[in-house]
């Protein structure tokens, strides 16, 4: 058998919290009432935005020096990033008398990486029909391999024909370039 209240206490809990003064008091002022609830959903929002977690915007390293690529030597160089590929190379120019140096962008898929772990991802050189001007001007928001070879023409190092960058197939060999290896790693860039 349950337990059951009392008739008498369910009506005596009944009269004294019909006569509570603040319950009577929120009767006759429900306009206050109505701005206090809406104040507490404004701070409810207020402190839910602030927990919201911030979008980052990526800072895109620029690096001093860069890796280039001897065309004769098939060997790497160092030289001052801002020089726009083909530049003169140490072993001097191609035999149709342009520079053989153009730039080599090197990855690694480990961090702590030697000679025998890195890898030339792929080769450019400026587009000679958008001129020697170089990249076009970064684009916000666009950041990282994005920004790789905008304006350029791009190859891996066993093609022989330059593609534009911003084409299919310069954007296959940067997604090529990004697919994880064997043991499920992605290759990151290595400067100099």
């Amino acid at each position: 058998m349950p337990f059951e209240i009392p008739d008498w206490l369910h009506l005596e809990i009944l009269h004294r919290w019909e006569n509570l003064s603040t319950r009577k008091w929120i009767n006759k002022n429900p306009r206050i009432i109505i701005s206090i609830a809406a104040g507490c959903v404004l701070v409810l929002l207020v402190v839910l935005g602030l927990m919201l977690p911030k979008k980052v915007a990526v800072e895109v390293r620029e690096y001093k020096k860069a890796w280039f690529y001897d065309l004769n030597t098939r060997e790497l160089f160092v030289a001052r990033s801002d020089r726009v590929a083909p530049i003169e190379a140490p072993s001097g120019p191609l035999p149709s008398g342009e520079p053989a140096g153009v730039r080599a962008y090197v990855f690694s898929y480990v961090a702590e990486s030697n000679e025998s772990d890195r890898f030339i991802g792929f080769l450019e050189i400026a587009n000679l029909e958008v001129g020697k001007k170089g990249p076009k001007p970064a684009i916000s928001g666009v950041g990282g391999a994005e920004q790789w070879g905008r304006g350029g023409l791009i190859r891996r190092v066993t093609d022989k024909k330059w593609v534009p960058a911003d084409s299919d197939k310069g954007k296959a060999i940067l997604r090529e370039l990004y697919l994880p290896n064997i043991n499920g790693e992605v290759a990151h860039y290595l400067p100099p």
